[in-house]
């Protein structure tokens, strides 16, 4: 089959990583413990999805109500908002994206984003970058029960563009897009503008590995001519 999509990440793929992810973890963290969660149940390593999937099995495992699962979700999110609209007010384009979308759009490709950030920031970015005109579909972490790496959030977009596994490539910076994509048998691209190495791209998956975002309709006319 020919590509016939392009899915992409934004953080790191499409705008530079403002997004200060350890100070924003720390106050998860901080959050949680008030909320009667040992301290020693997360690491600052982690990013605030998995802390609230240990946080929602401790509550299982303790007899907590259902109600405060969704009050310490509701506040976990606020406070990952808050810090991603800090990001988006002083994010911008990486070199060459807005040439190589025009690029992309007048060869026909679908593209879509699939983003672990909420709606607001994403809308936010979309909006005084002017993109709305390039994406057919932007899923954001309220429209999936669970965000990548988890193949949910891919699918997702699959439905929504409404294309198969092998007519897409997801191009992203990070290895939870590459493992998204690798658990979907779809064509991972893994580009070094972000917060992965070329090492850990490779290892989550990546099938091919660019360094700059203009690559990509050359990458995607190679690919079509061996298909």
């Amino acid at each position: 089959m020919t590509i016939k999509a392009v899915i992409l990440d934004m953080d790191g793929t499409l705008t530079n990583f403002t997004l200060d992810y350890k100070t924003s973890r720390a106050e998860v963290i901080e959050y949680l413990t008030k909320h009667g969660f040992p301290p020693s149940l997360f690491s600052i390593k982690e990013n605030i999805f998995e802390m609230l999937k240990k946080a929602e099995v401790y509550m299982k495992n303790n007899g907590e109500q259902e109600n405060k699962a969704t009050i310490v979700r509701k506040g976990v999110f606020a406070i990952a908002e808050r810090h991603e609209m800090e990001a988006a007010n002083t994010t911008h384009m990486l070199p060459g994206v807005l040439e190589t979308l025009k690029t992309l759009k007048n060869m026909g490709l679908k593209m879509a984003v699939f983003t672990m950030n909420g709606e607001k920031s994403t809308n936010h970015i979309t909006r005084i970058f002017r993109l709305e005109q390039f994406f057919d579909a932007t899923v954001t972490r309220e429209s999936v029960s669970a965000v990548k790496p988890d193949p949910e959030h891919l699918e997702a977009v699959l439905s929504a563009l409404n294309i198969e596994p092998k007519e897409a490539i997801v191009v992203g910076d990070s290895a939870l897009d590459m493992k998204c994509a690798r658990e979907l048998n779809i064509t991972g691209v893994g580009i070094t503008t972000g917060i992965s190495s070329l090492k850990e791209l490779t290892h989550a998956g990546a099938s091919y590995l660019i360094s700059s975002f203009t690559e990509i309709p050359r990458l995607i006319q190679q690919l079509n001519e061996q298909a």
